[in-house]
């Protein structure tokens, strides 16, 4: 046996999943990997630099593209397309760092409780889309508001408080106000420091509107369980999704202000070059998925032969055009608030832009349809994200965890009848207030694990061993200047992205609650230790010297295609000593 085999360091050795599928088409894994992109957590906390920032600053984010975005995606599809594993078990590289896939499944399942709130916002517009009159309208204002508000236009709404000094005059966007209206007294509590029994109150709107989330997901598992059925609902989401944020590009340029506010965004200054190195890693870091290892999941359903080099290209391109076009879209409707109300960012709070839209969109004519249009374009969009990081982690749990597999529905099943019921949370305003944190907190320990996924297969398992299975794999040369990129120019970058990030990391909790912060070191910062946590337990189960445990722990085992035909072909490649001229001649057609 020309690899080691876990025998005789685990307790059982990998078994792989037969009937774990594939995509139906190859691209329907690019689809998916596009679908990543569409996080609108992401999409909100990089508004306010994307606004200002210009398409010079735009244009960085293809440096860091090539630099370390792309090489990074070759490693962690060549994990999974090799593997044919999740992202738990294709640590079997270096199962000393198998914890990084505990991680990443817990990371995945705590983004799945918050993000309900990015689908209920959505829906809740698109519900009040089908009345005649707009609740967040002048004429319907005075169906849900109690203050003694005038509405100006459709865009601003005075409203007057009186206190016991003076009379207080506050201007507000219509639809924000109509959002905090289901969210009492949430204003104060974002810099309140106490914590009082009130914030976490439930606030049942939002809880049907989370059910209602949970019910559509639970019947797309029902519906669409398997891996060729799933991969092309998703291709079908994601291309309606495109188009629908298409048509609201083309007709959001005759909005007042937008073709102004365009020109200025096409116009290059040097300072929008400087803003766009300092902020576009954040979109960086998040196209992997929220979870880190989604991508690892993802590519498993490839064919062996799948060229993960091209596709990672058309992958990186495509999600950046989804994040321009994202980005323009809303930054026209923004340059619109403004051209039509006067007023410059009446009051801050997280989702802001999410909100202030359906108040512009109610300027427009046919207000209802453009209203329900650009919602269900929001709506899909969570709910790819949604399913597509359930799907990743119910697999990896599946080829993890061989006793899973017999019961896979009642595991899925009760996964989204647990993470629902959790989520409900955020029905609160404590649990509304947390949501504003948690994105850019997870930036931090996804880029330490992107770093310490260079470190392990580069490294640890070599980088000869990684360069011949590439060439294997792909059936070509996989040239040495790509592993030297990966080995110390995408390393340097990701140490970069992470003082920056703990920068901005240290000063958003400045200003946040003590509760938020403790509960982000809980569920953010604490699961990192899970990897050291787990090596050590793997190196309590071996026996020998520490030095012996630890070289056997990290030495790859079981580690070789799934496949019969790919798995006898390995083992000739690896036992034949000019490895070079026999991977050159293992071609087969791109699956």
């Amino acid at each position: 046996m020309v690899y080691e085999t876990s025998y005789d360091i685990m307790p059982k050795p990998f078994s792989p999943d037969p009937n774990r599928g594939k995509w139906d088409k190859p691209t329907d894994y690019i689809f998916a990997c596009f679908g990543l992109a569409l996080k609108l957590d992401v999409f909100l906390a990089m508004f306010v630099m994307f606004y200002g920032m210009g398409i010079l600053g735009i244009l960085t984010y293809f440096l860091y593209m090539a630099i370390f975005l792309v090489p990074i995606m070759v490693i962690h599809s060549f994990m999974g397309q090799f593997s044919s594993s999740g992202f738990i078990s294709a640590f079997r590289l270096s199962p000393f760092f198998k914890g990084m896939g505990y991680v990443s499944a817990f990371s995945s399942i705590f983004m799945l409780i918050y993000y309900s709130i990015y689908a209920a916002v959505p829906l809740l517009f698109i519900i009040n889309s089908f009345r005649p009159t707009l609740p967040w309208s002048c004429e319907g204002l005075k169906s849900w508001h109690n203050g003694n508000a005038t509405c100006k236009n459709e865009l601003v709404l005075e409203d007057y408080y009186d206190t016991q000094y003076e009379n207080i005059t506050v201007l507000q966007v219509p639809s924000v106000c109509y959002f905090q209206n289901h969210f009492e007294n949430i204003q104060d509590i974002v810099y309140e420091r106490k914590v009082s029994y009130q914030d976490f109150g439930m606030y049942w709107h939002f809880l049907g509107l989370f059910a209602i989330i949970w019910a559509v997901i639970a019947f797309i598992f029902y519906k669409f369980s398997g891996t060729a059925k799933f991969g092309k609902l998703i291709r079908y989401m994601v291309i309606v999704t495109l188009v629908l944020l298409i048509v609201c590009f083309v007709r959001f340029l005759f909005l007042p202000g937008a073709i102004n506010g365009l020109n200025t965004f096409l116009s290059p200054k040097l300072i929008n070059l400087t803003m766009g190195l300092s902020s576009t890693f954040i979109m960086v870091i998040h196209a992997f998925g929220a979870g880190w290892g989604s991508v690892i999941a993802l590519s498993s359903f490839n064919g062996f032969k799948t060229n993960i080099m091209s596709y990672s290209w058309i992958i990186s391109f495509g999600q950046i055009f989804i994040y321009i076009m994202f980005g323009l879209v809303s930054c026209m409707l923004e340059w619109s608030f403004l051209e039509l109300s006067n007023h410059g960012a009446i009051r801050e709070m997280h989702l802001l832009t999410y909100l202030k839209s359906a108040s512009v969109l109610t300027t427009m004519g046919w207000p209802n349809l453009w209203i329900f249009i650009y919602y269900s374009m929001l709506l899909l969009a969570a709910l790819i994200v949604m399913t597509t990081q359930i799907f990743t982690v119910l697999q990896s749990l599946f080829d993890e965890f061989e006793i899973l597999r017999v019961r896979k529905q009642q595991v899925t099943f009760g996964l989204i009848g647990g993470i629902a019921v959790c989520s409900f949370y955020f029905c609160t305003n404590r649990g509304k207030i947390l949501v504003s944190t948690l994105g850019l907190d997870a930036s931090f320990s996804h880029s330490l694990l992107h770093l310490l996924l260079l470190f392990v297969v580069l490294w640890i398992y070599g980088r000869e061993r990684f360069q011949l299975d590439m060439e294997f794999m792909l059936g070509q040369p996989f040239a040495s200047w790509k592993v030297f990129t990966l080995r110390f120019i995408a390393p340097i970058f990701l140490v970069i992205c992470l003082i920056n990030i703990t920068f901005l990391y240290g000063l958003k909790h400045t200003y946040s609650t003590e509760a938020v912060v403790v509960m982000s070191i809980i569920l953010v910062d604490l699961p990192i230790l899970a990897i050291p946590g787990y090596g050590l337990y793997h190196l309590y189960q071996c026996t020998g010297t520490i030095r012996e445990r630890f070289k056997r722990t990290c030495r790859p085992t079981d580690w070789y295609p799934v496949e019969t035909e790919h798995r006898q072909q390995y083992e000739e490649a690896l036992d034949n000593s000019d490895m070079t001229q026999q991977l050159c001649e293992v071609t087969e057609e791109v699956n």
